[in-house]
């Protein structure tokens, strides 16, 4: 399968900016307000697209599809990350960062989830009385491939839009597109325009249909060297590039990626129980060769994802002749 380019191998050969016709998109992550997302909406922008960003207050890295259920948000006790809001403001609303337009950005002090629905169900509706046409999710500061999409808030982002009927697509950078400040990373535009690529070319093909097949959304890994590199079909597959355990001791079990990313930040890594975060020490077998935990390494790595934990007819069939005589299968 890895010999084999998707069908958009050649998306950004073909793909050409501004002829798609104009969608609306709904764009967030799990990041809050950063360089990449910025980076997207002006490519999206530039391409004729009405766009919304609606991202979480603060980093929700990790949160997955966790959301707060019977609470109501209250206002903010601090500052947004990269000053999109002051402490003080509402718990969700307009961005007041003064070099942003306020009509098209937008926080939540929530999970990502939350800001994803906060976009589609609050803002979308306001603007177009309708669902979006797109939903994206990212580019995400860091890889999302293997097991770890199942912790992402950003492919959560996209499962809840696909589960809905919206066509969705989780986008991922490299862990250095981050400029918290001057939000003006290198990397973000060169991902910004490869993601527009890929937008203009599935509404090329679309025409005036939906921009995915329904029940299916997209896990989209960019390379760190983005120089060059092309389209190439994966899968989530089994190879993880990341290595994640609990440990007593995070102090002590460390791993280089960790102490890595502690010394960028200034953290000290304390001696408490806690996750272990590294690479993955081990080689693929060939089997594992169109994993995408392998295909985003030196490509574009494109994942097919089903919406939610729907099982497609092959594995119906599989589970009713194992609980044969124990379970009743409706006639249709």
């Amino acid at each position: 399968m890895i010999k084999t380019a998707f069908a958009i191998a050649t998306l950004a050969m073909v793909a050409q900016h501004g002829v798609a016709s104009a969608r609306n998109i709904v764009l967030t992550n799990d990041d809050g307000l950063t360089s990449n997302v910025l980076a997207l909406y002006r490519a999206l922008k530039a391409d004729g697209h009405d766009v919304i960003v609606s991202v979480p207050c603060q980093n929700q890295s990790g949160m997955g599809a966790a959301i707060i259920v019977g609470r109501p948000l209250t206002p903010l006790t601090q500052a947004c990350l990269a000053g999109a809001a002051e402490a003080g403001a509402p718990a969700a609303g307009p961005m007041t960062r003064k070099d942003l337009p306020a009509d098209d950005f937008f926080y939540v002090d929530g999970t990502p989830v939350m800001s994803m629905l906060y976009g589609v169900d609050v803002i979308g509706q306001q603007r177009w009385g309708k669902e979006p046409d797109l939903f994206l999710s990212g580019p995400n500061e860091g890889q999302n491939v293997g097991a770890i999409v199942l912790s992402s808030g950003t492919v959560s982002n996209a499962q809840y839009a696909a589960v809905r009927g919206i066509p969705a697509i989780a986008l991922s950078a490299g862990a250095r597109t981050v400029d918290d400040v001057g939000l003006d990373h290198p990397d973000s535009a060169k991902v910004a325009e490869l993601s527009a690529d890929l937008v203009a070319a599935l509404a090329d093909r679309a025409g005036e249909g939906s921009l995915l097949p329904a029940d299916i959304a997209l896990n989209v890994n960019f390379p760190d060297k983005l120089d060059g590199a092309e389209w190439l079909l994966s899968r989530i597959g089994t190879y993880n590039a990341y290595d994640m355990r609990f440990s007593a001791d995070m102090a002590a079990s460390a791993t280089p990626v960790m102490k890595a990313m502690a010394a960028e930040r200034g953290i000290k890594i304390p001696s408490l129980p806690g996750l272990s975060f590294g690479m993955n020490s081990l080689d693929p077998t060939t089997e594992q060769g169109a994993d995408e935990s392998v295909v985003y390494r030196s490509a574009i790595a494109v994942s097919a994802m089903q919406a939610g934990y729907a099982a497609d007819d092959t594995a119906e069939s599989l589970i009713t002749e194992r609980l044969a005589g124990f379970l009743t299968v409706p006639s249709e």
